[in-house]
């Protein structure tokens, strides 16, 4: 069994839609909560979409070790996973799944045994289309964004597995069946 599941690529690429349809039908994964500096989004939640931490706190975590990667992305926020996130689910029994962009993925990969990397690959007109949708970022992080998912398309096959997300329901399949082939025998049993 893996020791921990990395899910990575370029923003808009899905990344988040196909782990929520991955947690629904594959038992014993459970998704890290990330830490970031950026602000609170409306509808989010301190602990559930993200560890928001000030800029200070961050550092400090840095400074201590309790980070297992970070980042600072285009945007100006830091990201990062915390080492406690992992003992956390791993103490519930279930192999944690990181949801990651390209860089941080990469440290996981050479900084955990037994860690599986998963990027999730789609057409840059595509990723462009789902960022103008989402509405998340100004049209500038997007032009951004854009030009940094060209980049992380290029690194697709430092990772173990890629996954094509041109059609939902196919990579949700794929994604579903390459799990479930990592974690054996347990991955089958209906979920709690």
């Amino acid at each position: 069994m893996p020791a921990v599941l990395v899910v990575t690529g370029p923003s808009g690429a899905g990344k988040g839609t196909l782990i929520r349809k991955l947690v629904e039908r594959v038992p014993g994964i459970e998704v890290t909560v990330s830490a970031t500096t950026r602000e609170l989004r409306r509808g989010e939640e301190n602990g559930r979409e993200y560890w928001f931490l000030t800029d200070d706190d961050f550092l400090a975590r840095v400074a201590r070790g309790e980070f297992l990667e970070h980042v600072e992305y285009v945007s100006g926020h830091r990201y990062g996973t915390l080492r406690s996130e992992l003992e956390r689910i791993a103490a519930n029994g279930h192999v944690p799944l990181l949801e990651l962009e390209t860089e941080g993925a990469l440290r996981v990969k050479h900084e955990v045994s037994g860690a599986v990397t998963i990027f999730i690959s789609a057409r840059v007109e595509e990723l462009e289309r789902r960022l103008r949708e989402r509405a998340t970022e100004s049209t500038g992080e997007i032009g951004e964004r854009i030009e940094l998912a060209r980049k992380q398309l290029e690194q697709a096959g430092e990772f173990d597995h890629v996954i094509e997300n041109d059609d939902l329901e196919r990579a949700v399949a794929e994604l579903t069946a390459l799990v479930r082939g990592l974690l054996g025998a347990t991955a089958t049993m209906p979920r709690r």
